[in-house]
C-alpha cells in the first residue's frame, strides 16, 4: 500500500473519476492551471486537457449555473469553490436550481453535481476561510451531504459522491488535508454505503459523534480518557445528510451515552439533529441527556483567536466527564 495525504487521495479520486466516465468535468476558480489553493486538482489539466478540467471568472454564482446547465445537457460536474464562505453568492443557485431541477421537471433532469468545498477551520486563515456551512446544506430537500475525515475515506466518498445521481455537497476539511494515511485504491472497494456512518474507535463507556477535522479530535479525546480507564466509543458520521440514525442508534444503545462534537456554531447546528436523533432511538437506554461541544455563537475568529474557538481536548473532555457523573433524579 501507498502513503497518501487527503489532498493526494482527493486528487486521486477525481483523477480516476475522469478516467473512468468521460462526462466528469472538473472547473472552478484556479482549479486549471494553479491546480487549485490546496493543489486538489494539480496535474489534471494537464492530463485530461481543458476542455475537461477548465477555470472559471471569479463568480460563484455563475460557477453553480454553469454546472446546473452541463447537468441538464447529461455531463457530471464536479466544480469547486475555493473556500466555504466564497460560496453565499452561490446560495441562491444551489437551493433554487441544484437541489429543486430534478423535483421541478419531474425526473426529467438530473443533477449528478459534486460540489467540493474546502470547509472548517484549523489553518489559522482570514474571514470567510474557516466557514462551517453543513446545517445549511443539510437543510435543504434535494441535497446529500458528506465530509470525510481521513485520506482513504476522501478518496472513496469522493467517488461514491461523483457516482451519485442526485447532488452532493462535498465538505473537505481544510485542517486535514496534510494528514497522510497508508489505503490502496486499486484494491477492490469495500466501501460503505451512501447514508451510513462508521465506528472508528469501539468503546463502553460513551460514544463520541464527529465528522471532517473533529474525528481526530475525538480520536485524540478517547485516548487521553482511555489512560483513566473510560474506553470511549468514536463514531465518524461521514454522510451528514443522510444521516445513519440506525448506526448512531446501534452505538449508543450499547454505550448509554453520547457527546457530539462539531466545528459550527452551536445554535441550530447539525448536532441539535444528531442529538435529536439519539434521543427519539434511545431514549430507555440513555443514562444522560446528549451533550454537544460545538463552537460559539459568533462569526468564525481571525486566525489568533481559533483554538480559542474550535472544540478542544479538554472542552470535549470536560462534557465527557458531564455525562459520566450525571445521575437521574
Amino acid at each position: 500500500m501507498s502513503e497518501f495525504s487527503l489532498q493526494q487521495a482527493l486528487n486521486l479520486a477525481l483523477c480516476h473519476a475522469c478516467e473512468d466516465d468521460d462526462r466528469v468535468l472538473v472547473f472552478g476558480q484556479d482549479v486549471g492551471t494553479l491546480g487549485g489553493v490546496f493543489r486538489v486538482t494539480d496535474g489534471l489539466r494537464a492530463k485530461f486537457g481543458e476542455q475537461r478540467v477548465f477555470d472559471t471568472p471569479l463568480a460563484e454564482a455563475g460557477i453553480m449555473g454553469m454546472a446546473v446547465g452541463l447537468a441538464m445537457a447529461g455531463w457530471r460536474p464536479v466544480p469547486e469553490i475555493q473556500f466555504d464562505g466564497f460560496c453565499y453568492p452561490a446560495i441562491d443557485q444551489i437551493v433554487n436550481e441544484v437541489a429543486r431541477m430534478h423535483y421541478r421537471s419531474r425526473g426529467v433532469h438530473a443533477m449528478p453535481i459534486t460540489l467540493r468545498l474546502p470547509s472548517f477551520g484549523g489553518i489559522k486563515a482570514p474571514e470567510h476561510h474557516g466557514e462551517s456551512l453543513e446545517a445549511l446544506f443539510a437543510h435543504v430537500p434535494g441535497l446529500k451531504v458528506v465530509s470525510p475525515s481521513t485520506p482513504a475515506e476522501g478518496y472513496h466518498l469522493l467517488r461514491q459522491a461523483i457516482a451519485d445521481p442526485d447532488p452532493v455537497i462535498f465538505l473537505e476539511p481544510k485542517s486535514r488535508y496534510w494528514q497522510r494515511e497508508a489505503f490502496d485504491p486499486t484494491a477492490p472497494a469495500e466501501t460503505l454505503p451512501a447514508g451510513t456512518s462508521r465506528v472508528v474507535r469501539p468503546g463502553k463507556h460513551a460514544t463520541l459523534v464527529a465528522w471532517g477535522a473533529m474525528v481526530a479530535r475525538c480520536l485524540q479525546v478517547a485516548e487521553l480518557a482511555a489512560e483513566d480507564g473510560v474506553e470511549l466509543e468514536v463514531v465518524d458520521l461521514r454522510w451528514l445528510k443522510p444521516i445513519d440514525a440506525a448506526g448512531l442508534a446501534e452505538s449508543v444503545a450499547r454505550t448509554r451515552r453520547a457527546v457530539v462534537v462539531h466545528e459550527a456554531p452551536l445554535t441550530a447546528g447539525l448536532g441539535a439533529e444528531v442529538s435529536t436523533l439519539i434521543t427519539e432511538r434511545c431514549f430507555a437506554e440513555l443514562r444522560a441527556p446528549v451533550q454537544r461541544v460545538t463552537g460559539f455563537d459568533v462569526p468564525y475568529p481571525s486566525g489568533v483567536l481559533e483554538d480559542e474557538y474550535l472544540p478542544s481536548a479538554d472542552r470535549v473532555l470536560t462534557a465527557v466527564q458531564k455525562t459520566l457523573e450525571y445521575r437521574r433524579g
